[in-house]
């Protein structure tokens, strides 16, 4: 531990705590805080659609499709009615829809949010001196939040169209969809589908960031060369 600190202290390390009370900081927080929320409200849901069925030798027989992140729902299968499926009367029957690449886009870019931050963090909290003295930095810094902005007001987006067909697709509107319910004899009734409101909740975590690094954009232009230079040439006769 001793020589992992002389080390740090070697390489410039100057562990102050004061810029976390500045804006540039304490943004820096709520955005590495918000993308946890973001992640795991999205990537850790697991739900599933109910349905009663009757057919052939079978009165009200509950059947469940269990589907989770990433929402690949044309690989989850309905579990039979009964081991005779119906008297044959009932084939396999899927979800519709394949959202895997908009709640993928959404979590991986909140986890890449999560690492960076971290990054950032400690290069604001331990290499302060650094950051102020080397243009390149405050550059970099500026221009990964700008797209980090664009990118979170993207990926919400489009995740929030997926998340409305994700309702679709396990709602009561799949009913008239299956062919096998249309079997003479059959009946099938939608029952229940699991709350999606950590969903909801994820959604609105991915607005909030839009908002967070949006607005962050201004204090980390402060801390570029580009703003001491606008503010020269305004100051100049």
């Amino acid at each position: 531990l001793w020589a992992a600190l002389v080390f740090l202290r070697m390489a410039g390390l100057r562990v102050d705590f004061g810029l976390l009370l500045e804006p540039l900081g304490f943004i820096k927080v709520l955005e590495w805080i918000f993308s946890i929320f973001a992640f795991a409200t999205c990537g850790g849901f697991q739900g599933e659609t109910t349905l009663v069925v009757s057919c052939k030798g079978v009165a009200n027989k509950t059947v469940t499709a269990a589907f989770a992140y990433p929402f690949r729902l044309n690989t989850v299968v309905f579990s039979a009615p009964d081991p005779k499926r119906c008297g044959g009367t009932w084939t396999d029957v899927y979800l519709v829809g394949n959202f895997s690449s908009s709640a993928q886009f959404f979590v991986t870019l909140a986890v890449l949010v999560f690492l960076y931050c971290i990054a950032a963090l400690v290069v604001y909290i331990g290499y302060k001196h650094v950051y102020q003295q080397n243009s390149k930095f405050p550059l970099t810094d500026l221009a990964v939040t700008v797209i980090t902005a664009f990118l979170w007001l993207v990926s919400t987006f489009v995740w929030a169209k997926a998340l409305a067909d994700i309702k679709m697709s396990t709602g009561a509107s799949i009913i008239p969809g299956i062919e096998s319910c249309k079997a003479p004899g059959t009946t099938c009734r939608f029952a229940s589908v699991t709350s999606m409101g950590t969903l909801n909740v994820s959604v609105v975590f991915g607005l909030l960031n839009v908002i967070l690094w949006g607005g962050n954009v201004w204090f980390v232009y402060k801390d570029t060369n580009l703003h001491n230079e606008s503010n020269r040439i305004s100051g100049s006769p």
